[in-house]
C-alpha cells in the first residue's frame, strides 16, 4: 500500500494557511477538502496542494504527518512560494 502525506495552502483575507494531511488517494482527498466534506479546519477555504511525499505504508505516513505538522519552518517556506489559484 502506498500512502501519501500532503500539504495544503490557501489564502483567505491575505492570511496564508497550511493543512497537512496524509491519505491513500490524493485527487479524492483535495477535491474532500475542496468541497467542505474534508476536515473541519479546511472548510469555507479554496485549497491549492503544495507537496507530497510518497510513503510505503500507513505507519510512516503517518508519523510523517505528525513531524510536518509541528514543522512550522517548513511551511512557512512553502508560503513564500505559493501563487493563489484563481
Amino acid at each position: 500500500m502506498t500512502a501519501l502525506v500532503y500539504i495544503l495552502g490557501s489564502t483567505d483575507n491575505g492570511a496564508f494557511k497550511t493543512y497537512v494531511g496524509w491519505t491513500n488517494d490524493l485527487e479524492r482527498r483535495v477535491s474532500q477538502h475542496n468541497a467542505g466534506t474534508g476536515a473541519r479546519s479546511t472548510r469555507g477555504r479554496t485549497w491549492s496542494l503544495l507537496y507530497v511525499e510518497k510513503h510505503n505504508t500507513r505507519s510512516e505516513a503517518m508519523s510523517r504527518e505528525w513531524h510536518l505538522k509541528r514543522d512550522r519552518k517548513f511551511r512557512k517556506t512553502l508560503s513564500q512560494n505559493f501563487v493563489p489559484n484563481t
